[in-house]
């Protein structure tokens, strides 16, 4: 795995960036229990705590695997769908923010080593994280624990859409002021993924996004996740920051008013 810009930012993650919408871990669900179920295995055996157990494949046994699954927002949505949830971070900061829930275990494991015998999940995800990934390790590693049936789903979303009135200053902090900050690997997010090597038979993704009501400082509070601006910071080009943020609250006005924000996701699909 490359560079883990989240390391130092796991609090800011864990608060301020968005939560999948229930209809993607709903969906991916469905497709997988189908895939699955197409596949004609069934159950057998049962897994101790963290582990998915080779073999077991019906809607009982069913794993999923959250890799770089960070503080957990895709994991918990999963967790509500599948028996099983294992997710897999490299970051010990990112796991201790990490959302409990009766269904996780969580394991810090980079994409690279995944933390599952052979055989055993039937859903493995990435969200938000394959575009730091070494994707022909992560993709033997996926190909060695899935069982009969299994689908890998890739999801990203992409640059925030709002109301006119600050979305350009927005574009024009992400694109010309801090764009040069961005690490190579952005641009896969920025293309939804369709660069991304993927040599799987694909699934269609439905049309779906996450929506939220924000403040400004909940706004300000997601954009300084962003490794861009973590880089920018590191570089001493803070002025950039500070101006961006004075700009948007003169163009917010009232301070506790919510705006909509709109985070249209993306990805890959397919069987494993």
């Amino acid at each position: 795995m490359s560079r883990n810009w989240f390391e130092a930012g796991a609090e800011g993650y864990s608060r301020f960036r968005p939560s999948y919408p229930p209809a993607l871990a709903s969906h991916l669900a469905e497709a997988t229990r189908r895939s699955v179920a197409a596949a004609g295995t069934s159950s057998a055996g049962s897994a101790g705590a963290g582990e998915c157990s080779a073999g077991s494949a019906d809607t009982r046994g069913l794993c999923a695997l959250d890799v770089g699954c960070g503080t957990g927002q895709l994991t918990v949505a999963v967790a509500a769908h599948l028996p099983r949830v294992i997710g897999a971070d490299p970051s010990a900061d990112q796991l201790s923010r990490a959302a409990a829930h009766p269904r996780i275990d969580y394991v810090q494991a980079p994409a690279e080593r995944l933390p599952a015998p052979d055989a055993s999940v039937h859903l493995v995800t990435a969200a938000q994280a394959a575009h730091w990934f070494d994707l022909p390790a992560f993709y033997a590693e996926v190909r060695r624990i899935a069982a009969p049936g299994a689908l890998l789903a890739l999801i990203t979303y992409g640059v925030i859409e709002t109301d006119p009135d600050i979305a350009a200053r927005v574009d024009r902090f992400y694109s010309a002021e801090i764009g040069r900050f961005w690490p190579p690997e952005r641009h896969h997010v920025d293309a939804g993924y369709r660069t991304l090597d993927f040599p799987f038979a694909e699934v269609p993704l439905p049309p779906l996004a996450i929506t939220g009501e924000l403040t400004c400082a909940e706004l300000l509070g997601y954009v300084s996740t962003w490794s861009a601006v973590r880089a920018a910071h590191e570089a001493g080009r803070e002025a950039l920051l500070r101006d961006f943020a004075a700009d948007l609250r003169a163009l917010w006005g009232d301070p506790a008013r919510t705006r909509t924000v709109r985070w249209p996701i993306s990805g890959r699909l397919g069987t494993v």
